[in-house]
């Protein structure tokens, strides 16, 4: 555990730890018409344009945002929880999932991949973008390990 960081409490084990990833998506995919973060062959996202390969380091801001250069990247398949949270909970998770997301970015090249519904940005400028590496989304890595959620469309409270 991290100095200074309270503990939290690890999510019960599920039998299949990516069954909320997968009903998260399915509630996006209705919600938005947007395509599964996985990318089997054939996948939307491969349609929408080839994926930029990242091999430079990036900048994390916080579990779902990171800058690439000039852009900012929102990662659109999570939400995760805020820093300067509602409750200590929630800025605690913030950071532990700031520290994985620095992990999984700093680990090695991935790709990131427009959405491909035609929707690039949020409504800060960040571009909306899927990173995966190995074919697997680093947003569902961080879901299966209880440190955020799918998106659905809206935030909802960590409190």
């Amino acid at each position: 555990m991290e100095p200074g960081l309270p503990a939290i409490a690890a999510p019960a084990p599920a039998a299949d730890p990516y069954a909320e990833a997968a009903r998260s998506r399915a509630i996006l995919a209705a919600q938005e018409g947007a395509p599964s973060p996985a990318i089997p062959g054939g996948s939307p996202l491969e349609e929408a344009g080839a994926p930029v390969r990242v091999s430079a380091s990036v900048h994390v801001i916080d579990g779902d945002t990171f800058d690439y250069g000039p852009m900012r990247v929102r990662i659109a398949d999570i939400d995760t929880p805020e820093m300067h949270g509602q409750c200590p909970y929630e800025t605690a998770l913030a950071a532990r999932a700031t520290q994985r997301m620095r992990a999984l970015l700093a680990a090695g090249s991935f790709e990131l991949h427009a959405l491909g519904n035609g929707r690039d940005e949020d409504r800060y400028g960040r571009k909306l973008r899927i990173v995966t590496r190995g074919g697997r989304s680093l947003g569902d890595v961080l879901v299966a390990e209880g440190l955020a959620r799918t998106w659905t469309g809206r935030r909802e409270p960590w409190c």
